[in-house]
């Protein structure tokens, strides 16, 4: 996995809690792994038990059980395996879910690691990688591809080279050699268990709001409380946010990529028509309508990082 630095985001929690939990939990099963691993249970050490039982397995393996797509996301071979994956987590997820909100993260990015890892199951036997998979890099992948979608312009600085790339050229390059070298690297890596994650990524951002997914998930596993993380639609986060307080009100429902209908709605008695500033620029209802007709016409994601900041700070201040 590459290294990168990211700049430029605007506000928000530093370690959201889905953040905060992966984290946590990646961290915990390291330490289990290469601390703690060395104790036995019965005839086998506790390292070989987490791999036997956690990694991904080929489906022809003994070893293979349905589990391990979720497990193996979670187990990582050595300690720098798990740091670039971790800081790739926490620089490109933080923003996302500060964005989406928790719950939504928390799905995207457990799917994406789903993804990677069927891709890897149906093609490891064709491209000899017979041995098991572990790591969270497909999920990350798959991160990313939403971080290049929502942010294609935002510039990466790669190190140790710091050559600023936009985001949606360097997703490519990156997806572009992991395909050339899943045929031609003889190393352990993963490689297409990579373009998996970014795939299934691509896929959730496309089409997963179209076909329901988040809100199957809404059905199968009903957040317990209704927090603005664990709750919040399954759509551009700014959609229907924004009324004016006289008359009636332009609500525009949009999915994630800009196809919107606009709609006619009453004026609703906890409108927001206060003023606020961004960066010291006093920010108004009609600079909000601007920016929802922008929308409207070409989608969130040919926002400016500006704009993409004022209705990140108004959807702070109304949760």
């Amino acid at each position: 996995m590459s290294r990168f630095y990211s700049s430029g985001r605007f506000g928000g929690s530093m370690f959201p809690p889905t953040i905060k939990g992966l984290l946590i939990a990646n961290i915990a099963v390291f330490l289990l792994q290469h601390i703690f691993g060395v104790y036995s249970i019965g005839q086998t050490t506790l390292m070989e038990f987490i791999y036997r039982y956690g990694a991904l397995f080929p489906f022809k393996s003994d070893y293979f059980y349905p589990w391990q797509l979720f497990s193996y996301q979670f187990l990582h071979g050595d300690f720098y395996h798990i740091f670039f994956n971790m800081i790739m987590l926490w620089m490109f997820g933080m923003e996302l879910e500060n964005l989406w909100g928790s719950r939504r993260f928390f799905i995207f990015y457990i799917l994406s690691g789903l993804g990677a890892g069927l891709v890897q199951l149906f093609l490891a036997p064709y491209i000899g990688q017979a041995g098991p998979t572990v790591g969270a890099s497909g999920s990350i992948y798959g991160i990313f591809l939403a971080f290049a979608f929502s942010f294609p312009d935002r510039h990466i600085m790669i190190f140790p080279l710091f050559i600023p790339i936009k985001a949606k050229y360097l997703i490519i390059i990156l997806v572009a050699m992991d395909f050339f070298m899943g045929f031609s690297d003889s190393s352990n890596v993963a490689h297409f268990a990579h373009i998996g994650g970014a795939v299934t990524g691509w896929l959730l951002m496309k089409y997963g709001d179209q076909i329901g997914v988040y809100r199957l998930f809404d059905k199968l596993f009903p957040p317990k409380h209704q927090t603005s993380g664990w709750s919040q639609p399954y759509s551009n986060p700014y959609s229907g946010m924004f009324s004016q307080s006289q008359q009636k009100a332009k609500v525009f429902k949009t999915d994630w990529f800009g196809k919107t209908n606009k709609e006619e709605a009453k004026p609703t008695s906890n409108s927001y028509t206060s003023k606020f500033h961004v960066n010291g620029e006093e920010i108004d209802q009609t600079k909000i309508d601007e920016i929802l007709d922008k929308i409207s016409v070409s989608g969130y994601q040919n926002l400016t990082e500006r704009e993409k900041a004022i209705l990140f700070e108004l959807s702070q201040k109304i949760k």
